[in-house]
């Protein structure tokens, strides 16, 4: 099935829509729910997130977020988050 999916080119595009789908868990409720608009250009997963000090926290964050939505995803999918 893997084999099928990587030769179709679905691998990557699976993976992005795995890492977005547990921004929530991943994040956190408190940031969740102040979470917009997420999506994923060039490896960077850019995050509309609505609370300035909410901005602040996630970047303090953002090498911990990076291994774990990545671990989430099954693999390197992004390298950096940039907030929006």
């Amino acid at each position: 099935m893997r084999v099928i999916i990587r030769q179709n080119g679905l691998e990557t595009p699976l993976m992005q829509r795995r890492l977005i789908e547990s921004w929530d868990e991943v994040a956190g409720d408190i940031i969740a729910k102040y979470t917009t608009e997420k999506y994923i250009r060039n490896q960077d997963l850019c995050v509309h997130i609505e609370n300035p000090a909410l901005r602040s926290e996630i970047s303090m964050m953002k090498t911990e977020l990076i291994r774990k939505l990545n671990n989430a995803a099954g693999g390197q999918v992004i390298r950096e988050i940039r907030l929006i």
